[in-house]
């Protein structure tokens, strides 16, 4: 029977709805959400850990291979245990109060019970969802009380953030920063404290021994002296100083410890960025990085590193709020706000020979060196033209003055940040050219001639890492 042109178009308009809603359908069951309820049956919990009742998902099947979970702990329904962290124990009665931050032996039991211990605050409230989407924050922090308030103050700014793991890492058991810490309650965090410093080892190394030779002391002299590592001066023949080794040792412990040491973060293929406690943030940092993450996918995929962060006096929003610039690592361009996942650590890890006898004691410097002489094909990045990050410290280890003021330096860089509110959150970001800096192999500063300290830092590997 032949059909009428009306029944035809009918046919065609039925059979059109009909695809219509099977797509949306199968878009519908196949979102982030719908996976994450219809694969809570094969949440493991993790519980006998100093009281942790956690729950981590280590293989998710159901989810897009864009987003694999490593991570899921849902939040608690009852708000009235909501900020108290990961279990009954309220986030002040974590730490004892009554150590004397000079007694080296309690306080080296305390950071070992900490570092063990591996509590997260506010669990209770956000909950923690980690995948290769995410974003893990860490924050290395020294004793400076005011500057880490202003970078958390700029962090609870920050969109999303709650979405994040923030992950604390101190060189200093101080009451004052804890209870700073301690009012983070936009996010979960962490604090994880390096085992090391020299406050738990004030008179023997790492910190100085009284038997250390003085740093301008002749190598001669120092034989006849027979102070410790008399042997090995520096190449511009210095011995070494506790202070400026330590940074050095914190950031590659740091590492190590945030990859391999952190029980969360196992099995986490995400992206880790990496901050300083002097820095300011812009509010689209996070929204930023995805951006990043992005456009690397699409226009750079041999970038292994995505820079938040840059040094330019002149920031113009207008022009460069939406640019990225492609480059290859070098120290004093790319070191603010690095964000790396588990690969760039594997090939830290490879070099971890290399890493810890080059005579320089900057950790950047060193990394420089690697990313020249030991990573394969050199560490290529993306970073943004219109800096998300700003260094407001005025007063560190390599900068003295008499007039630190990081308030007046936060009020200009909220100022700014306001004037191109409109600038920031960019639709899309796009490549503007590759960078013309040339690239070297950095000569060493120096500093890191010490035996002691190229073998503690290569326990920090745990013997484990193929060297080169």
């Amino acid at each position: 029977m032949r059909l009428s042109l009306r029944r035809s178009l009918r046919l065609v308009l039925v059979t059109t709805m009909l695809v219509f809603i099977m797509l949306n359908l199968h878009v519908l069951y196949n979102t982030p959400a719908a996976t994450a309820a219809s694969d809570k049956k094969s949440l493991v919990s993790l519980s006998g850990n100093h009281g942790l009742d956690v729950h981590v998902q280590h293989s998710v099947k159901m989810v897009p291979s864009t987003q694999r979970l490593s991570v899921l702990i849902a939040p608690k329904v009852n708000n009235a245990t909501a900020g108290r962290g990961n279990s009954s124990v309220p986030a002040k009665g974590r730490y004892h109060r009554n150590i004397p931050t000079n007694d080296s032996e309690a306080l080296k039991l305390e950071v070992a019970r900490i570092n063990s211990e591996q509590y997260v605050h506010n669990l209770d409230r956000y909950g923690l969802s980690l995948g290769t989407g995410s974003l893990v924050i860490v924050i290395q922090t020294h004793d400076r009380p005011e500057y880490l308030k202003i970078l958390l103050d700029s962090l609870r700014k920050v969109q999303d953030i709650e979405r994040s793991l923030l992950v604390i890492s101190h060189d200093v058991y101080s009451h004052q920063l804890n209870e700073i810490v301690e009012t983070v309650d936009f996010c979960p965090v962490m604090q994880i404290f390096f085992p090391y410093s020299q406050q738990m080892y004030a008179h023997e190394f790492p910190g100085e021994h009284p038997n250390d030779c003085p740093r301008n002391v002749k190598k001669a002299e120092a034989l006849l002296k027979k102070c410790n590592n008399a042997e090995h001066p520096d190449k511009y023949g210095h011995y070494r100083e506790a202070k400026y080794c330590q940074a050095k040792h914190h950031w590659i412990w740091k590492l190590q410890h945030v990859f391999e040491g952190i029980n969360l973060l196992r099995d986490y293929e995400g992206e880790v960025m990496l901050l300083e406690d002097d820095y300011y943030l812009s509010e689209d940092i996070i929204f930023s990085t995805h951006m990043l993450r992005g456009l690397k996918e699409r226009e750079c995929p041999d970038c292994r590193m995505l820079v938040l962060g840059n040094y330019d006096k002149n920031q113009n929003y207008a022009i460069n709020g939406a640019k990225v610039e492609r480059a290859y690592w070098i120290s004093s361009k790319h070191n603010m706000g690095m964000t790396f996942n588990r690969s760039v650590w594997q090939d830290i890890k490879t070099c971890a020979n290399e890493f810890c006898s080059f005579d320089d004691y900057n950790w950047d410097w060193t990394l420089q060196h690697l990313s020249m002489k030991c990573i394969p094909n050199k560490v290529r990045l993306l970073v943004m033209k219109a800096s998300r990050i700003f260094h407001v410290g005025e007063c560190g280890m390599h900068k003295k003055s008499k007039n630190c003021d990081p308030k007046a330096k936060v009020r200009q860089v909220e100022t700014k940040l306001a004037e191109n509110h409109k600038h920031l959150y960019p639709n899309m970001v796009s490549v503007a050219g590759d960078s013309r800096l040339k690239l070297r192999d950095p000569k060493p500063n120096g500093g890191w001639g010490d035996l002691r300290d190229h073998n503690l830092c290569r326990k920090y590997f745990n013997l484990t890492a193929a060297v080169r």
